[in-house]
């Protein structure tokens, strides 16, 4: 992930050096090669399968531009997790990436760190790799319900307006905070 390019420009970039490092390919987006240019990337793993003749990349990726307030609808934070493949060549060049798996956006507003003074996403993004198939981990919202009254009080945290802590088991709904980890197991797609 790479932010140089500036706030809600964050890529998903992807190198590769076929001489130990002394060298590298120019930067590729996955997220362009993807079909997807509006990903903002947050956390990437890559895996490698043990022939070489393939790579899974996954990466988390917020589907709109930062938003300074928590508070209200329109101020949601979609996040979706993505499963891509690209093919190797004996040479080492690798192909472009396609999409495996994207999955269902969710509110990451509905994640919460211990003290829920703010949003947490963990780096529990994984992949890992064999010569038939990938497999990987993310973040995922999907099940997580925003909370109204914790969105206005984490906004008082930083503007000092006078909001009571709430109590998440009375004041939020069931499922605020359940947050989890998504995964899956997906088949070499160029495999015969």
């Amino acid at each position: 992930m790479d932010g140089r390019d500036g706030l809600n420009n964050e890529h998903v970039f992807f190198t590769t050096s076929t001489n130990d490092g002394q060298s590298w390919t120019g930067l590729r987006t996955v997220e362009n090669e993807i079909g997807h240019p509006a990903d903002r990337g947050y956390y990437s793993a890559p895996a490698i399968s043990p022939d070489g003749r393939d790579i899974y990349l996954v990466y988390n990726a917020f589907l709109e531009p930062y938003k300074t307030s928590t508070i209200g609808a329109a101020n949601d934070r979609p996040l979706v997790g993505v499963v891509t493949h690209a093919d190797v060549t004996a040479a080492g060049t690798v192909g472009t990436f396609s999409q495996l798996h994207r999955s269902p956006p969710g509110d990451a507003r509905g994640s919460s760190q211990n003290d829920l003074t703010a949003e947490f996403l963990g780096d529990y993004v994984y992949a890992a790799a064999t010569r038939d198939y990938g497999v990987a981990v993310w973040n995922d919202v999907r099940n997580a319900a925003d909370c109204a009254a914790i969105d206005a009080w984490r906004m008082s945290l930083r503007t000092g307006d006078a909001v009571p802590t709430p109590a998440p088991q009375q004041d939020c709904p069931a499922t605020f905070g359940n947050s989890d980890i998504f995964g899956g197991s997906y088949a070499d797609p160029t495999t015969p």
